[in-house]
């Protein structure tokens, strides 16, 4: 009897656990997904289908046309150093590091030099989503390491 208990005890137990790992992967591949389309995909996209209007919100803030080039190049690699399952995990830290510096510096740009309060909220906004990544990547490492879309590796 004690044994049975304690067997139903276990599977209770581990049931709201892999519930809560599945939600953990959930909301870490939306808000990843979300930053891979905003950081990586939109500006790779303009830079190689639209390189007109590359330096659009740069040059406005008074920023050199060589600028843009250089930080589309460094958002879509730490995007792609975020959402890549296999990528070392202090790599993966400061590739999340740069990203917040680019949007910290973005929302300081806009408020020193435009002064728009739309302009300065949406990079407030995409680190939102990006600290929810960041922290949702770190409840997925402590919980088993690496992990994909499709499960554990």
């Amino acid at each position: 009897m004690a044994e049975v208990t304690r067997i139903t005890v276990e599977a209770a137990t581990h049931v709201p656990v892999a519930k809560n790992r599945k939600k953990n992967k959930v909301i870490f591949w939306v808000a990843t997904g979300i930053i891979v389309l905003w950081e990586g995909i939109m500006p790779l996209g303009t830079m190689l289908f639209a390189p007109d209007y590359l330096n659009a919100g740069t040059k406005p803030l008074g920023y050199p046309d060589y600028f843009a080039y250089t930080l589309v190049i460094c958002k879509v690699l730490g995007v792609f150093a975020i959402s890549y399952p296999t990528i070392p995990a202090k790599l993966k830290e400061w590739a999340y590091a740069g990203l917040t510096f680019n949007l910290i510096f973005a929302f300081i740009s806009h408020a020193c030099v435009d002064k728009n309060i739309s302009y300065m909220l949406l990079p407030l906004v995409v680190l939102g989503i990006l600290v929810l990544s960041y922290r949702y990547n770190n409840k997925i490492q402590r919980n088993g390491g690496v992990h994909n879309i499709f499960g554990e590796l």
